[in-house]
């Protein structure tokens, strides 16, 4: 018998890109098994499934590599699973430069996956097996949110994309829209090296959400409005053939008049910033310049000469607390919502299910505080499923991403900024220089209340990195 000519296969695709359905076609294939989201950070493999190959949550979590072995060992046939961008990262420094894992590419117009994800958190309907039974929703389009998760894909792409071309591979990439197409199944058999063949796509699920956009959408034209300055993402185009951008050009803000560029590190100093930036030459905030494209940011350089760029830092513990509180302690953020769940059900953050109510104590607030911290040093160093958010990633990494494109002229401290800020305005001509306001922490309990000695030292061993390489010092209670 032949040898195969992949040992597995993996699916890369995003959530409401159609990957349930095609993995369903697929495993129409006698020689072939898609085993799900084997990675995913909540479950293992399908919904409600925590248990595969003799492998639990736990072990994965510890042996992600193990597991991908023990599927390959334990299928009959050619294994295959589905992949996301913020599934486990370890496994993808596995899979991707191995040409024995075959990888196919699955893309959907971005916009579409979007409101689709949206409408499925709103109504629960994650799959439709009977179109009777279909809920409906309409949806909050928010540009921000869908920016961010635009940079985020852009990024993995780019990194799939470079992977397979510094290792001489190619992948089978296929469009949502052709997830139906017998031929095109039939080419992806083909591709894998089964033997089988369809005669037409799985009938078992139903598209959840058809219809036009206008009609899911409750702000469509304030949506439409804001996509006019965002096409650069490629919004007709599947997301592995976006132009290659520096990974934080869609975060800088720039000044329509004054020579101010600035550099936002998430879970620092940002919105009072904003404010200020807004106030100079009474534009307001709306009139700021942002999600700029490397072109659009290259042509305002030109047309300010002698700008100054500028990022505003935050002491480590400050940044980390910030961020457990408007994060990690449960809000109604999605997007933190399976990152939180990992958190609590396998690293043990003694976080509550639900938004801490009026009997959470200081005591309990310390605790939970402290466990983020620690949870934080193997998370920022590639040891955890649980994706590096920009929320919590060191300031020394994101600074670095930064200047691929533009180092910052300015790094001002937090404390600082109350005569940093002006002299910068002062610096490009601002003749009238408003003073920026303090960013307060949100939360009912201050940092102060329950900074300890333990929680310094977990600090300093999850952000050595920021304490070395830009100078923080040890954090004083004021």
């Amino acid at each position: 018998m032949a040898r195969r000519r992949f040992d597995a296969f993996v699916l890369f695709a995003e959530m409401r890109t159609g990957s349930n359905y095609l993995e369903d076609s697929l495993n129409a294939l006698p020689d072939i098994t898609c085993h799900g989201e084997v990675y995913n950070p909540t479950f293992l493999g399908h919904h409600n499934r925590f248990e595969l190959f003799g492998f639990d949550m736990a072990r994965r979590e510890t042996d992600p590599v193990g597991l991908l072995d023990a599927m390959i060992a334990q299928t009959q046939g050619l294994p295959g699973f589905r992949l996301f961008h913020d599934h486990d990262d370890r496994v993808v420094e596995r899979i991707l430069p191995d040409p024995r894992i075959a990888k196919v590419i699955l893309t959907r117009n971005p916009l579409d996956s979007y409101v689709s994800r949206k409408i499925a958190t709103a109504t629960g309907q994650w799959r439709l097996t009977d179109a009777k039974n279909r809920k409906e929703a309409k949806i909050v389009f928010d540009v921000d949110e869908f920016a961010e998760l635009m940079d985020r894909l852009a990024r993995f792409q780019d990194r799939l994309r470079r992977g397979l071309q510094v290792t001489g591979q190619t992948a089978f990439h296929i469009r949502y829209e052709d997830i139906n197409d017998p031929d095109v199944l039939n080419g992806l058999a083909g591709f894998l090296g089964s033997e089988g063949r369809v005669d037409s796509a799985s009938k078992k699920l139903k598209r959840q959400n058809p219809g036009d956009l206008a009609d899911k959408v409750e702000n469509y034209d304030e949506m439409v409005e804001a996509l006019r300055d965002v096409d650069r993402f490629g919004l007709t185009a599947s997301p592995d053939a976006e132009p290659t951008r520096g990974a934080a050009v869609p975060g800088f803000v720039a000044h329509p008049t004054a020579g101010l560029l600035f550099l936002p590190l998430k879970g620092a100093p940002e919105q009072a910033v904003l404010d200020w930036m807004g106030e100079i030459g009474g534009v307001g905030r709306d009139a700021l310049l942002r999600r700029l494209s490397q072109k659009e940011l290259r042509q305002w350089m030109k047309d300010h000469p002698g700008y100054r760029s500028f990022s505003v830092l935050r002491h480590p513990v400050k940044r980390a607390y910030n961020t457990f509180c408007r994060f990690i302690l449960p809000d109604d953020r999605a997007a933190f919502e399976d990152a939180r769940k990992v958190m609590r059900q396998r690293y043990n953050l003694p976080i509550p299910g639900k938004a801490p109510g009026p009997d959470w104590t200081v005591s309990q607030q310390r605790a939970a505080f402290q466990a983020f911290l620690e949870f934080l040093k193997p998370n920022l160093d590639g040891q955890t499923s649980v994706r590096i958010d920009a929320a919590w990633a060191s300031q020394a990494a994101i600074l670095q991403g930064m200047a691929q494109v533009l180092t910052p002229h300015a790094l001002i401290a937090e404390e600082d900024m109350a005569s940093a800020l002006p002299e910068l305005a002062r610096a490009v001509g601002v003749a009238d220089t408003p003073a920026p306001r303090a960013e307060v922490i949100p939360g009912a309990i201050p940092l102060d209340d329950i900074y300890d000695g333990k929680i310094e030292k977990a600090a300093i061993d999850a952000y050595r990195r920021d304490y070395l390489t830009l100078g923080f010092p040890r954090w004083n209670r004021r």
